[in-house]
């Protein structure tokens, strides 16, 4: 569509999970607003699990930046992955403006992943795509050190 853009003017890095070993529970990211892209990207991905470990991750949806009246958007879960075959995998969610309740006034959403059973190696990045004014990058969270 832009041959001449770099791939750093069509995405951005809207929010992450940095890579950590994170202990059985929930983590998430801040709320995003679909205001400034035709589409997001959540990636998931998954270091050595712990014994036993699962993994889960889901997109949610709010009406605001606060997660007001917040729910789990339908079709938006990855099948959860175990420690059997689960180590060093990534799993890639796409989510839409009209995935979202927009009738009801939702737009923003969050990426929730779950550790199950004991502590296990997770990352996760929810980038921009398909921005609705380039470059994409203006709207790069505040963690990004470079663009090369």
């Amino acid at each position: 569509m832009f041959p001449n853009a770099k791939g750093s003017e069509l995405l951005a890095i809207l929010a992450t999970l940095d890579p950590a070993s994170q202990a059985a529970g929930t983590a998430t990211t801040g709320w995003i607003s679909l205001a400034m892209h035709n589409g997001l990207l959540a990636v998931i991905q998954t270091g050595a699990l712990g014994t036993g470990a699962t993994v889960d991750a889901k997109v949610q949806q709010a009406l605001d930046a606060v997660g007001t009246g917040a729910k789990d958007i339908a079709g938006k879960a990855i099948s959860q992955i175990i420690k059997a075959t689960g180590d060093n995998k990534q799993a890639l969610i796409n989510v839409k403006p009209e995935d979202l309740d927009t009738v009801a006034g939702f737009g923003f959403v969050r990426l929730a992943v779950t550790v199950g059973g004991a502590a296990s190696l997770t990352a996760a990045q929810v980038l921009g795509v398909s921005p609705r004014m380039l470059p994409a990058d203006a709207s790069n969270q505040a963690a990004v050190a470079q663009i090369i």
